[in-house]
C-alpha cells in the first residue's frame, strides 16, 4: 500500500527533503547525544535518514515526521550498538588530536559565567550519558533533551509507558550519581 507519491516520485523527494530540513537540527542533536561524538552522530543520522527515505512510502501524512524518524534513528542506534560492542581504541604511537567541540545548546544566553559553567559540564555530562546503556540513554535523550512526553516516547520506541517511566527514572538516577562529584564542588546545588 503506497501512502505517499501516487506515482510522482519527484514530489516524494521534495516532500522528504523539506521535512528533513525542518527537523534536521533536532535529529542531529538527538544523534549526537546518543552517540557522544560528531562523526558517529553524522553516520547515525545519515543511516537513519537513508532508511527513512527508503521507507518514506510507508510514512502516513498527518502523523509526526520527526517522531517517525527519531524512532528509526533510535532503532538504528540500538541495533548498531548491539552488533558492535566495541571499546574505543587509542593509538599509543600518536597522541589524540585536540578536538574542537561545537556546543548545541538551545539557550541563547550570553552570560560568560553561564557559558563557562556549560563548557566545563559538557564533557562530564557526555561521559555520564556514555555510561548509560543504549536503552536508558535513548529514553533520557528523548525525554530530557528532546522534551518528548512519556506517551510520545512509548509510541516512538513501541514500549509501554511504565517501561519508559522506570527506565527514565533509572537513567536519571545514574546521571545524578555520575554528576554529583562534579556539581557539588562547583556549588551547583545538585541534591542526591
Amino acid at each position: 500500500m503506497r501512502l505517499l507519491g501516487r506515482g510522482d516520485e519527484a514530489a516524494d523527494v521534495e516532500t522528504f527533503e523539506a521535512l528533513v530540513a525542518r527537523h534536521h537540527t533536532r535529529f542531529y542533536r538527538a544523534a549526537y547525544r546518543m552517540t557522544g561524538n560528531e562523526q558517529e552522530a553524522e553516520d547515525l543520522l545519515q543511516e537513519a535518514l537513508l532508511e527513512a527515505f527508503r521507507d518514506f512510502h510507508r510514512f502516513r501524512p498527518g502523523t509526526r515526521f520527526d517522531h517517525w524518524v527519531l524512532r528509526i534513528m533510535t532503532h538504528t542506534y540500538i541495533d548498531g550498538r548491539r552488533k558492535r560492542r566495541v571499546q574505543a581504541v587509542w593509538s599509543l604511537d600518536s597522541p589524540p588530536e585536540e578536538v574542537q567541540t561545537e556546543y548545541l545548546l538551545a539557550d541563547g544566553a550570553s552570560d560568560p559565567q553561564r557559558l563557562l559553567d556549560r563548557a566545563q559540564l559538557e564533557e562530564p555530562v557526555q561521559n555520564a550519558l556514555d555510561s548509560l546503556s543504549s536503552e536508558h540513554r535513548t529514553i533520557l535523550v528523548l525525554a530530557d533533551i528532546e522534551g518528548m512526553s512519556y506517551e510520545e516516547i512509548a509510541r516512538v520506541l513501541r514500549i509501554p509507558v511504565g517501561t519508559v517511566r522506570s527506565r527514565l527514572h533509572r537513567a536519571r538516577e545514574r546521571m545524578r550519581q555520575m554528576l554529583a562529584p562534579v556539581l557539588r564542588p562547583a556549588g551547583m546545588g545538585i541534591t542526591p
